[in-house]
């Protein structure tokens, strides 16, 4: 039966989502011989960049950065437009990538796998699909990859009275493919976060009044998104490898050429700091947090960089008090720092309102609109830009059922535990790509990935060659792991605020700091647990 055969049901290897994980994962397999099949829900490839169509949704990691680099005539080919793409340029360039790697006829789309079981006398996996366009079904693999992202799971709010509502409502992360017309429309955003920043701008210009609800305020640079700068694209082609090496040796992977960085904001005087912080401020985006080396490890070196983003909140906010609660109260970049193209300005324009949620909570969605503790609010349209349940939402959105048929669900109830976020003491062949336990959403997505899919497919060809079939995160490296993320994470001031690096963002979840802080010494590990005939994998 050939390996892409629709009715084939026994696979070397199974992946979950068809992403930039996913569509890596299964170009790297292929080229090793291993049938594979590939299961995605949407109907076509692109992740996260699939379902998030809001207005104004665009990458915040520049696009020469943000790309694959396993190939280099890719690499070459492709050429940018944009600073910082939009989510149309960067689907088009997954799409351009699964044409030109011939990947999608290995992917069967909108299909969803359900239950996965692990069959300790076989060291396989069968997993129950249900399909919209094929035959519901099990299928086996000896490998069961999760390839379904950090920030795929939508986080949906339990607001009594939404099935009453009598217009219409979206969530950011699953945004219709034809668009939202708000013209004329009293329009509702639930949320301040990433989402929401980029979006709001862009719906406000649209929409006959629109009114925002905020919980928590977060901090945000300016974007200063622009067509791309040709030289410097030029100048990156030219020497793509050395760019890339240059990048995988910084912290997050990501900002190596760029100059000015200072060591610690302690040592400047106030015009120093006022000055230094203009610079970057003006250049515009993440790389904001890496202006001083200590401001997210010293609170009085990360104070300064309060003082300064919360002065910009009042200079392009007219009204006192709409800067006031627009402006955190929490550590600067202890949540995921957002980049913007007209934000805080936005809250000038007079059919723009501010409404302070955590002061008087939402109690109910009404068939008119929205109830708060102190006010109803008649609207045609919600957004709901409430997040995602990050890092283990979508993997604990399957039944996974390991040795003696515990559930993932179950062995996670005080929070994800894993090996380098690669896998899972329990649950043999499972492997997860940027798990929690890895740098993932604290570095720059894209290499992140392409490192542990070169793992896991290096992993695999390994067991192959040697004649072992299977491979399983042992109890004590997992411990070791768990213990050093938290280790690591304490040393910074990234677990200072309430955010969804712990899980915060949703009610009932385990606080636990999940992403692992350094990109060059993770890679090292990962490295010397090769090196070391897999330490703390057992194999059989």
């Amino acid at each position: 039966m050939s390996p892409n055969d629709p009715l084939r049901t026994n696979f070397d290897v199974v992946v979950v989502g068809a992403g930039f994980a996913g569509c890596y994962m299964l170009h790297r397999l292929r080229g090793m011989g291993q049938t594979v099949r590939v299961f995605e829900i949407g109907t076509g490839v692109g992740g996260t960049w699939y379902w998030n169509r809001y207005p104004g949704a665009r990458c915040d990691i520049e696009s020469m950065e943000y790309s694959y680099q396993f190939s280099e005539e890719l690499q070459q080919e492709w050429a940018w437009s944009e600073r910082y793409a939009s989510q149309p340029e960067i689907l088009d360039y997954l799409n351009h990538v699964a044409d030109r790697f011939d990947l999608r006829s290995d992917i069967q789309f909108e299909t969803r796998v359900t239950k996965a079981r692990y069959d300790e006398a076989t060291s396989r996996w069968t997993l129950d699909i249900e399909s919209d366009t094929h035959a519901s079904t099990e299928v086996t693999a000896q490998f069961y990859i999760m390839a379904t992202g950090c920030l795929s799971s939508t986080n949906m709010p339990d607001f009594p009275g939404l099935d009453d509502f009598e217009g219409d409502w979206f969530h950011t992360g699953r945004w219709p493919h034809a668009g939202v017309d708000f013209a004329g429309k009293r329009v509702g955003v639930i949320g301040t976060g990433s989402s929401a920043i980029q979006s709001i701008p862009l719906i406000a210009e649209e929409a006959e009044h629109l009114t925002v609800f905020q919980r928590t305020p977060n901090f945000s640079v300016p974007a200063h998104n622009a067509p791309i700068d040709q030289a410097l694209q030029a100048r990156v082609k030219a020497d793509y490898r050395g760019f890339r090496a240059r990048n995988s040796a910084m912290p997050f992977g990501a900002f190596a050429d760029v100059e000015g960085r200072e060591e610690s904001a302690l040592n400047a005087t106030e015009a120093e700091l006022e000055k230094h912080y203009d610079y970057w401020w003006q250049r515009g985006g993440l790389i904001f947090l890496a202006s001083y080396g200590d401001l997210m490890f010293e609170e009085k070196s990360n104070a300064t960089a309060r003082k300064y983003a919360g002065q910009k909140i009042l200079d392009l906010v007219d009204d006192p008090e709409v800067a006031a609660l627009l402006t955190p109260d929490q550590v600067f970049g202890c949540k995921r720092l957002c980049a913007d193209s007209g934000y805080f300005e936005t809250f000038n324009r007079p059919n723009v309102e501010l409404v302070d949620v955590k002061k008087a909570p939402i109690e109910a969605i009404t068939p008119n609109g929205l109830r708060t503790a102190d006010a109803e609010y008649e609207l045609d349209v919600i957004v709901f830009a409430t997040g995602y349940d990050a890092m283990t939402g979508a993997l604990l959105g399957v039944d996974i059922r390991g040795r003696n048929g515990q559930s993932l669900v179950d062995k996670w109830h005080a929070g994800p535990r894993t090996y380098l976020g690669l896998g899972t003491a329990g649950f043999p062949n499972l492997f997860t790509i940027t798990g929690p336990g890895s740098p993932s959403v604290l570095a720059n997505m894209v290499p992140a990935i392409e490192q542990h899919v070169n793992w896991i497919a290096d992993c695999i060809e390994h067991l192959r060659s040697t004649g072992l079939r299977e491979i399983e995160v042992t109890l004590d490296a997992e411990d070791a792991w768990v213990e050093h993320v938290n280790d690591v994470a304490n040393m910074t001031l990234f677990p200072g605020c309430n955010s969804w690096y712990l899980g915060a963002n949703i009610a009932g979840k385990p606080r636990v700091f999940m992403p692992y802080i350094g990109f060059p010494t993770y890679v090292a590990k990962c490295e010397e647990v090769v090196a070391k005939n897999y330490e703390g994998f057992a194999l059989s």
